[in-house]
């Protein structure tokens, strides 16, 4: 719809007709008249008494639409749009998923049946990343080198399909911890520091890479960067052996310690999952503690129509005084070239 912003400028239009009240005229007085000897031939070139009061209310009309339209332009006349939601300024949150050989184990199960942790991670980590709505969501992926999958964008769902489409292996067997943390901290430093947060799971201990864990988590202190580790793999279960029947753990490999120190130089918390429910615990439990940001803000988009009333008034303005000024013109040249004389 079309509405006016600063309605209050209205209150200027009777502003002529008050200056016009209270203010005297100007005493015109005697001294300055002229006798005009050709008066007769020059009221005849003006028209007649009737015609010039025509031609001054035609004047009052004109000017009087001009400073209607000049008080309306001052009024910001602008088409308001509908609204149109913008997403609240979120989190800015990466993921550090391990790839690495051991995320193969089989040591979850799902509806009775086991399956792999990483099959288990995509499925929590989905549905984490779908729930995080307005916050922008990035992707690392590392084993024997850490690489940038998706970087930090609003399209969760871009996000979610990559990190489906990951398999385990896809860069090695090892685990690089210390390099998944630099990556992330790369994309992460240049965003505004508030809502700076990594996720980070892995089923192994540091094994490869340039960048040390613990020295990565330094400079993620430094630069104000929450860290949450979450270490994933079964406990301790007995299975059946040609040497009878043993107690084995299969996430013997896991450097909690490591994760945990990650995890409190950088004012985040360490998660421990051992099965496919304590794993969405986990999620749920980040949720808490970086909840998602408030509703989106509605605003409604305007355009300025000031221009068209200003425009208006200018054009009249100018035809105004060019319809004013051409019959004296006329007139006047008329009366230089005189009475024309012929000889008999």
């Amino acid at each position: 719809m079309i509405t006016f912003l600063w309605p209050f400028a209205f209150l200027l239009l009777p502003l002529p007709f008050v200056l016009r009240h209270f203010l005297k005229p100007v005493d015109k007085g005697l001294g300055g008249a002229l006798k005009v000897p050709f008066f007769a031939s020059l009221s005849q070139g003006l028209g007649s008494r009737a015609d010039r009061m025509s031609i001054s209310w035609w004047k009052l009309c004109t000017a009087s639409l001009v400073w209607l339209l000049m008080v309306a332009a001052v009024a910001r006349p602008a088409y308001v749009g509908p609204e149109v939601p913008l997403p609240a300024e979120g989190r800015d949150i990466m993921m550090a998923i391990d790839l690495s050989g051991s995320m193969a184990e089989q040591d979850f199960a799902v509806g009775g049946r086991p399956t792999t942790r990483l099959n288990v991670v995509k499925d929590a980590a989905d549905a984490f990343i779908e729930s995080r709505k307005g916050d922008r969501v990035g992707l690392v992926l590392f084993s024997d080198r850490a690489y940038l999958q998706a970087p930090l964008t609003f399209d969760r769902q871009a996000v979610r399909n990559l990190l489906d489409q990951a398999q385990v292996g896809l860069t090695g067997q090892q685990t690089a911890i210390g390099d998944a943390i630099a990556v992330s901290l790369k994309r992460l430093k240049d965003r505004p520091a508030e809502g700076r947060v990594l996720v980070l799971l892995t089923d192994g201990a540091n094994n490869t890479g340039e960048m040390d864990p613990i020295r990565a988590a330094e400079l993620a202190k430094k630069l104000g960067i929450r860290i949450y580790t979450i270490g994933v793999g079964g406990g301790p279960m007995a299975v059946d052996t040609p040497m009878g029947r043993q107690i084995v753990n299969p996430s013997s490999d896991l450097d909690e310690g490591a994760l945990r120190k990650i995890a409190e130089l950088t004012g985040g918390q360490y998660f421990r999952a051992t099965d496919v429910d304590g794993l969405a615990q986990v999620y749920r439990s980040i949720d808490k503690l970086e909840p998602v940001g408030a509703d989106p803000v509605h605003v409604r988009p305007e355009v300025a129509l000031y221009f068209w009333p200003a425009g208006l008034a200018l054009l009249l303005a100018a035809l105004s005084v060019l319809i004013a000024t051409v019959p004296a013109l006329i007139a006047n040249r008329r009366l230089s070239k005189g009475p024309v004389h012929k000889e008999a």
